[in-house]
């Protein structure tokens, strides 16, 4: 590796921790995420084989926004307990860094982190950076539940706010919020039925598949020491309705929903090749990431282009396998965002990879079963990656990342095969562009006649109460958002019967009513 360019970005540490005591009946013993993140930053300092020189050596700090920290969170949980996480994490480890950063909400985060870090590595904005992240909504919620006093003031406010980074954009507008699209277990179903049309199957039959295609995510999990649920469901446990698998947003059942209550963290440590010389760190630690691409979805769920497809997903895929020139079929591993099935579905479709594919879809077991770690679950694919591109040189892994509601998009190429020249990636604002520019729907926020659906979701609580949503089409073929009639009857036949395509009547209101023909 002498002939590589000594600014060639590389990750050479990694690693992440599962936090129990919520589940064990020892919240009060719970790291903070400040500690949690203490634990698995020193963790990838020693993975780097120069463990003790790296603290010393880091001038920059990012940490992935808490998911306690972001919107629809606040209101249930204390808001924001952590003044600055990155400055807070930084005392813990003696280090001085010079950028200290805290991340926008998303799912996308921790690969858009690593994206950008290697960006600047190579440019020489940076040489050596801790990225890491953690979740704690687990002992969050088990203490309130308990009356348990959290003792976790210690690094509360260490005097200072740090600098945000990343889209800061609320994930819907104001019409969207109406209608409870602001919570992902209501918006990821219209995606799922939009999809199930175009793979022309009935509502059992597709909840049958559904089943059957998340089960070998849980095979994984059941395998991964780190997973929150290490578990193993069959299909038809999946699919099946029960009291512990209710429905949530029609058609997935809970089993099929990501988890935000875990304790979990993961970090990562990046450095250009001259300087994890100058540290003495092992070639045999070196990740290189040989694509990457960021993208957003046209912004709002309410004006895309469907409900089936994602352009930025296609596009993405599109730079980071023509910036490392390979194809989908040359990857090794794959790890697809899998917050929800319809996430996982349409990251296959744009990305030329089989819903089937014998390589698996996963590393980790998904966010349902490994573990939704909030904003921070691709950190954990992140290090597993590492993990297996070590175990296996010469291979190649993908990672997909993903925010909000399938809006915000990252992927990146790993492989402990060198980069070739001099590192450079494409300016993802260069072909954002392209991507705001695509049709769609104009959107009416006060329908009027008859119409049609275009998808749909039927929505039931923790208590069992039930909502429809519908997303329809006027006669002029502008877009709208609407509810259902509540009753039983209708929303039954609606979980049961075909439902896309169908006609009716809209109303308009505060809130938009359809009724079926």
């Amino acid at each position: 590796m002498s002939t590589l360019d000594p600014r060639t970005p590389i990750l050479v540490g990694g690693a992440q921790f599962t936090q129990r005591t919520a589940r064990e009946g020892k919240v009060a013993q719970s790291l903070s995420p400040i500690a949690m993140m203490e634990k698995v930053a020193k963790d990838a300092f020693a993975d780097t084989g120069a463990g003790g020189k790296i603290a010393g050596a880091l001038d920059t700090v990012a940490v992935v926004r808490f998911t306690a920290d972001s919107p629809g969170e606040q209101g249930r949980l204390q808001k924001r307990m952590f003044r600055n996480p990155p400055l807070s994490l930084a005392n813990r480890l003696g280090a001085k860094p010079r950028r200290m950063f805290y991340t926008a909400v998303g799912g996308n985060t921790p690969q858009w982190l690593v994206n950008r870090t290697a960006e600047e590595i190579a440019n020489g904005t940076c040489d050596v950076a801790l990225l890491t992240g953690a979740e704690y909504i687990a002992s969050m919620i088990t203490a309130m539940k308990q009356g348990v006093k959290l003792d976790w003031s210690a690094d509360a406010d260490p005097g200072s706010d740090p600098e945000e980074i990343g889209d800061m954009r609320p994930g819907v507008n104001a019409y969207e919020l109406k209608y409870g699209l602001n919570f992902p277990v209501n918006a990821y179903p219209l995606f799922e039925n939009g999809l199930r049309g175009q793979a022309k199957r009935t509502p059992s039959a597709h909840l049958k598949w559904l089943g059957e295609f998340f089960s070998p995510f849980t095979k994984v999990a059941s395998e991964n020491p780190y997973s929150w649920f290490p578990i193993y469901r069959s299909p038809e446990e999946i699919s099946t309705p029960t009291e512990k698998n209710r429905f949530v947003g029609f058609p997935y059942t809970k089993y099929l929903n990501a988890v935000i209550e875990v304790d979990m963290a993961a970090a990562v440590v990046m450095t250009s090749v001259a300087k994890a010389r100058e540290l003495g760190i092992p070639e045999s630690k070196w990740v290189f990431l040989h694509g990457c691409g960021d993208a957003t979805d046209i912004w709002n769920v309410s004006e895309r282009v469907n409900y089936y497809s994602s352009p930025a997903i296609r596009m993405i895929g599109k730079k980071a396998f023509g910036m490392a020139g390979k194809t989908a079929k040359d990857m090794d591993f794959i790890d697809l965002y899998s917050c929800f099935p319809s996430a996982v579905e349409i990251g296959c479709k744009e990305l030329g990879i089989a819903t089937d594919d014998k390589r698996g879809l996963t590393i980790t077991g998904g966010l349902p079963y490994f573990g939704g770690a909030g904003n921070d679950y691709v950190m954990h694919s992140i290090v597993m990656m590492m993990d297996k591109v070590r175990q296996k040189p010469g291979s190649f892994g993908l990672c997909t990342a993903n925010g909000w509601y399938v809006t915000k998009h990252s992927a990146g190429i790993y492989s402990t095969t060198p980069t070739q020249g001099a590192w450079k990636r494409e300016d993802p604002k260069s072909y954002q562009k392209e991507i705001d520019a695509e049709a769609h729907p104009e959107v009416i926020e006060r329908p009027e006649g008859k119409a049609t659906v275009e998808t749909y979701t039927v929505v039931t609580d923790r208590k069992g109460k039930r909502f429809g949503i519908v997303v329809g089409r006027d006669t002029q073929n502008r877009r709208f958002l609407a509810n259902t009639p509540d009753d039983d009857a209708t929303l039954d036949w609606m979980m049961r019967e075909e439902v896309l395509g169908r006609s009716g009547k809209v109303t308009p209101g505060d809130r938009n009513l359809f009724e079926f023909e």
